[in-house]
């Protein structure tokens, strides 16, 4: 039995599946208490079935989108070893950042040792101003990683009550700015996400499951729930990927396809290429900040099927406020989807009380119902085609975009909208029909979150540099470098060994070995060192994944 849990900011939702059968599916309201919520999900789905019958568990949750988007995060220190390039003030990345001396070539020598009385000086000021959490990001560090971890050691000895995230840990990939920011947000959210984990964890334990629970990533890949407490970022969003993978287990088709995930507070949208979903090459996007976070290309609009509904000064307002479930399911006022339950005479809940709960809102506001219900109708579908239209804009600059216009000789051309989500009955069709569009709405719409979540494979990506000059190599992963053997002779095919044996070592840490065999290379390259007339090294590049998907047991729900 494989389970699969979506805890979203309004709903948690689960799924309970086995041979491509979903034998329960529940949705409960996110209540304050976590522990309590996933009880009853976790009660309700298993009804009294053999517990250790349950093979896998995967969860995806809003919970760091939504800390980010809010400013929730702890209070963070940032700092900085730049090292020579861009002035200071070119890093505005957050209020408490420090700059210290230093420096690491794009080589991994160390031009400019750390000074480890202004590292002290800084610890000093960042913990006298009451600041608990703290990122360290270095220029190079992916090279070389002495001057991060020196400053860990002195903060570990000094303030062991401090949290610290490093950046050769947290994102080992080239750009700078990025890995700063990436790290930043990793040390902003661990408190909230350890809590996270623990209280599920406790959960667990509470009902005597013992089965490893894996979480889902930005990049619609999974890794176990342990893994994260160092990366947390890497959930960021998490939601969307969900609903994402969702659309693609539950339609397994080669269409291109816009997923609208139609929430209570939220609506994310995602774009699916020919039956594969469209990355963000740059990394996912925080806060107008990128970051070396692997993610699908995806947005959130502050619209929901909850959103709340008012007349201001004979100006009508739909959300970004939720205050509470629709009135037609008992909410205490009219929501967007009361407006569309009215118009498309959808039936949906108590429709009686959705007519009623708008009738109160236009008398006070001497307005026609009609009239008002067409309004809210014409501003929700406005807004979610403007969203459309902005993605668009963006999707266009993305490699697989232009990819597959190349390959096709054609112009993209969208075929459908998928729908996700408990709304996304009443709001749908009426979009697609705007849109001129066809559109799919499974039976499994309202939780296509927590089966895409169960369905999604373990993913491991990373890239290998190698300096045969220096004899050196660098993974950025977990901070992993090593010495190289035979480095004069060292050729293409070593390094592909070389990066192969480390996946499969990594793999098979992490529970994901079943997968090494089907890992691809996405960029091999190779480049001489030359000094005078002589070549006296060779650097090589080289990407290898293990690329998301649907687990291979599943073959479509029957």
């Amino acid at each position: 039995m494989l389970i699969g849990i979506d805890v979203g900011g309004t709903y948690t939702d689960g799924v309970l599946l086995e041979d491509g059968i979903i034998l329960k599916d529940v949705k409960k309201p996110t209540g304050n208490n976590l522990q309590e919520t996933l009880l009853l999900v976790l009660d309700e789905l298993l009804d009294n079935r053999d517990k250790a019958s349950i093979d896998r568990m995967v969860i995806s949750t809003t919970l760091v989108t939504n800390v980010l988007a809010t400013g929730q995060g702890e209070r963070t220190a940032l700092i900085l070893i730049p090292g020579r390039g861009l002035p200071h003030n070119a890093y505005d990345f957050c209020p408490d950042t420090y700059f210290l001396s230093g420096g690491i070539d794009f080589r991994g020598h160390v031009v400019e040792e750390l000074d480890p009385q202004e590292a002290v000086a800084a610890l000093d000021d960042i913990y006298g101003k009451g600041i608990r959490q703290v990122a360290v990001a270095g220029k190079f560090s992916n090279r070389n990683d002495s001057h991060e971890k020196n400053i860990r050691h002195l903060m570990v000895n000094k303030y062991p009550d401090m949290q610290v995230a490093l950046g050769c840990e947290t994102a080992g990939k080239l750009n700078f700015p990025r890995r700063a920011v990436t790290t930043y947000y990793t040390a902003m959210t661990m408190s909230r996400w350890n809590s996270f984990v623990a209280d599920f964890e406790q959960a667990l334990a509470h009902r005597n499951i013992k089965v490893e629970t894996e979480v889902l990533k930005a990049d619609g890949g999974t890794m176990p729930l342990h893994t994260s407490l160092r990366t947390p970022c890497e959930t960021v969003f998490s939601g969307p990927a969900a609903s994402t993978m969702g659309a693609v287990a539950l339609t397994q088709d080669q269409l291109n396809s816009v997923v609208i995930d139609i929430g209570g507070t939220t609506s994310d949208i995602s774009l699916i290429i020919g039956g594969e979903p469209l990355y963000a090459s740059r990394g996912a996007n925080i806060d107008g900040k990128y970051t070396h976070i692997n993610s699908f290309a995806v947005r959130s609009l502050a619209l929901g099927g909850d959103s709340e509904i008012k007349i201001d000064n004979g100006t009508i307002l739909v959300g970004p406020r939720r205050k509470g479930e629709a009135a037609c399911f008992g909410g205490p006022s009219a929501t967007v989807t009361d407006v569309f339950n009215w118009q498309y005479k959808l039936n949906i809940g108590d429709f009686e009380r959705s007519r009623f709960k708008l009738i109160e809102i236009t008398q006070m506001a001497g307005m026609e119902l009609e009239t008002f219900c067409q309004a809210v109708v014409d501003i929700v579908i406005e807004k979610l085609q403007n969203l459309i239209k902005e993605m668009f804009t963006e999707w266009e600059n993305e490699p697989a975009y232009r990819v597959w216009e190349v390959v096709n000789r054609k112009k993209f051309k969208l075929d459908q909208i998928i729908g996700i989500g408990a709304a996304a009955y009443a709001i749908i069709p009426p979009l697609a029909e705007n849109m001129k569009l066809d559109y799919a709405i499974h039976h499994y719409a309202p939780v296509a979150n927590a089966l895409g979540a169960c369905v999604a494979r373990p993913t491991l990506a990373f890239n290998l540099h190698i300096d045969t000059q220096n004899r050196k190599y660098f993974i950025d992963y977990d901070g992993i470098s090593g010495d190289i053997a035979n480095a004069p002779h060292f050729q293409l095919k070593d390094a592909r060994e070389l990066a192969m044996n480390h996946l499969k070592r990594l793999a098979a840490a992490k529970g994901m070995a079943d997968y090494a065999s089907e890992a691809r290379f996405d960029r091999e390259e190779q480049f001489n060192v030359i000094r005078g007339w002589d070549r006296v090294g060779r650097i090589f590049e080289l990407s290898v994944q293990i690329a998301p998907g649907l687990i291979d047991s599943f073959k479509g729900v029957k």
